[in-house]
């Protein structure tokens, strides 16, 4: 399958390499049959209304049901999107997910008074519930948590009003989601012997790391040939997200929409800002990076179809999918056998879906339902896709540590943690295979794909989130995002991250309309953040051993019982600081100096 060069039709992948649905529901009846019984929680939760503040008993019953029925549509949810991303194209699965976002919305709608009544309660009345009703301790969190926002929180109208706009609210991501995966189409890429390839933004990724540079070449122009043409739907989508959000954001009374994205998950907007201010300081390393690059490939030109391609070359080789389950395996030694337990399981149960197919979605994610977690991947059989598999590995054992070990009020754990289980076992992967290799060769082609993370993840991801930063200042100022306007940030933000040895081209200027991430509301910058401390937290796995690998299992069994800040500061890492991604930088410029002796010899 990694050596694919026509993709097969969903109907064609061998069962074996597909997820296993069917243990969420039997049939998609099954999953029919239990939407069906949404109506009823809906109706008895509603019933609540004008009670929350009566009692502890009646506050802890609402609640009650109100966490089953949030596990049912957990699994609901998790059946028809995972259904909807094997095929973009199917439209069972699409109108399956749009009937489920309809009952959720309806049902939003019915439990608006929730957060009203429940931050009319005082402190006072608060702490009898507790009192006289010893099983409401079971959601102090979740009611902290909650009246935490107390100053952002509406009358019960108004919170009414704003839950039924959720199907609305949806539309942007939506649509794009339906421009990039199911109705773009892009000409074959055509390699430096006349041969076509078939593309797709799965497939354009592993082009980009290829040797054949006519190749690269050909798939960059192809892709960013079908964005452009829809450059001006792409924009006014763009604009629709970021005109919700700062509707959102000015009903609920924050000062703009970064503070009312990171509010929800209790970071501060300082990290968000010195993150920023932390990789601008250290650029110098960044241009330094790509004034290797261009050396190294001894182009006149560096383009951006040339930031991938490998730096030393006779040494790539295709991984099959079983040896990469294997190593992974190896690598994660150091987190002990319990984990590795889990590992195991879930590939040998159908966790993964493992191939490319036509209609299916790109990329790469993890999503962890109750029964299991699901991790969706496109794999071709590169070091990345190893690299891949191991990150979303990594989201789904944290997950499945949090599902098992919190009541699941309290198992979401926030995103602002997300990226950090995931790139920790990137980061023991990549010490298990410096450690492995002798070669010279080898070992310069190992450390140009760890710097080759620090330039995706800590360096990219940045300029993702400076960008989403500068989007939200112009929406704030009632600018209209046209392509133009858009294309000319994103370029002037290339031109400061890539440096001078770079060349800054029309295409890349026009990135921002396949960068599915900016629907996701600031998400992007915990990619950064999450690296710094994953570096941070593997480096003390390796250096502590036993009480450092039960620091961090803690923390990924912790869901979203603690804030963000408390269960990294508890595993050892403090992200209010900078240290972590000073230091992560630091890192870089000792690889880039090691890379530089290598290729010297």
């Amino acid at each position: 399958m990694e050596n694919m060069e026509k993709l097969p039709q969903r109907s064609e992948v061998l069962k074996e390499n597909t997820w296993a649905t069917e243990d969420m529901y039997i049939s998609d009846e099954a999953w029919e049959q239990e939407l069906s019984t949404i109506q009823a929680d809906k109706e008895a939760l509603a019933a609540f209304a004008g009670k929350l503040g009566e009692s502890g008993a009646s506050l802890c019953s609402y609640l009650t049901r109100m966490e089953q029925t949030n596990v049912k549509l957990e699994l609901l949810a998790n059946y028809c999107m995972r259904k909807a991303d094997e095929d973009t194209r199917n439209a069972v699965y699409q109108a399956m997910s749009g009937k489920f976002m309809s009952e959720v919305v309806a049902l939003s709608t019915a439990i608006s008074f929730e957060t009203p009544e429940i931050m009319a309660i005082d402190d006072e009345t608060l702490d009898k519930f507790y009192a006289d009703c010893p099983d409401l301790e079971r959601y102090r969190r979740y009611l902290t948590d909650m009246r935490r926002l107390k100053a952002h929180t509406l009358s019960a109208a108004e919170e009414k009003l704003l839950a039924a706009a959720g199907d609305m609210a949806a539309a942007p991501d939506n649509i794009y989601g339906m421009l990039a995966d199911a109705d773009l189409t892009f000409q074959d890429a055509i390699d430096r012997e006349g041969n076509a390839h078939p593309l797709s933004q799965s497939t354009f990724i592993s082009y980009q790391g290829s040797e054949d540079r006519e190749l690269r070449k050909s798939a960059y122009d192809n892709l960013y040939a079908g964005f452009g043409a829809f450059r001006n739907t792409a924009a006014a989508t763009l604009n629709a997200q970021n005109k919700k959000l700062k509707f959102f954001a000015d009903a609920r009374h924050y000062g703009s929409t970064l503070e009312a994205s990171l509010s929800r998950t209790n970071v501060p907007v300082a990290v968000y800002e010195n993150l920023i201010e932390a990789v601008h300081n250290n650029l110098d390393k960044m241009h330094r990076y790509v004034r290797l690059r261009k050396k190294l490939l001894g182009v006149d030109e560096l383009h951006f179809y040339d930031v991938y391609a490998n730096l030393v070359s006779g040494v790539d080789k295709k991984i099959p999918y079983e040896e990469a389950k294997q190593t992974i395996f190896e690598a994660l030694a150091p987190l002990g056998n319990d984990y590795r337990k889990i590992l195991m399981e879930g590939f040998n149960n159908r966790w993964v879906d493992v191939y490319p197919n036509e209609g299916k979605r790109s990329g790469a994610y993890s999503a962890g339902a109750s029964v299991h977690p699901y991790v969706l991947m496109n794999y071709t059989g590169t070091l990345d896709s190893q690299f891949t598999l191991a990150h979303e590995m990594g989201h789904a054992l944290h997950s499945y540590h949090s599902n098992k070990y919190q009541n699941p009020i309290d198992a979401d754990y926030v995103i602002f943690v997300a990226e950090v289980a995931s790139t920790c076992n990137e980061a023991l992967l990549m010490e298990y295979l410096l450690g492995k290799t002798t070669d010279k060769k080898e070992r310069a082609y190992l450390i140009n794909h760890f710097m080759e993370q620090f330039k995706g993840t800590l360096y990219r991801q940045t300029m993702f989130a400076e960008f989403e930063l500068i989007l939200g200042k112009l929406t704030a100022e009632g600018k209209t995002l046209t392509a133009e306007l858009l294309c000319d940030e994103y370029r002037k933000l290339n031109e400061l991250y890539f440096g001078p040895d770079m060349v800054v081209d029309e295409q890349i200027a026009l990135e921002w309309a396949r960068i599915p991430h900016f629907y996701y509301d600031y998400y992007v910058f915990q990619y950064a953040t999450g690296y710094s401390a994953a570096i941070a937290l593997s480096r003390r796995i390796l250096k502590e051993g036993e009480s450092a690998v039960a620091d961090y299992i803690n923390f990924l069994s912790g869901g979203c019982s603690k804030s963000p800040i408390e269960l990294l500061r508890d595993a050892g890492v403090d992200m209010e600081s900078p240290a972590p991604v000073e230091q992560a930088l630091q890192l870089f410029g000792e690889l880039l100096d090691e890379m530089e002796s290598l290729v010297e010899e």
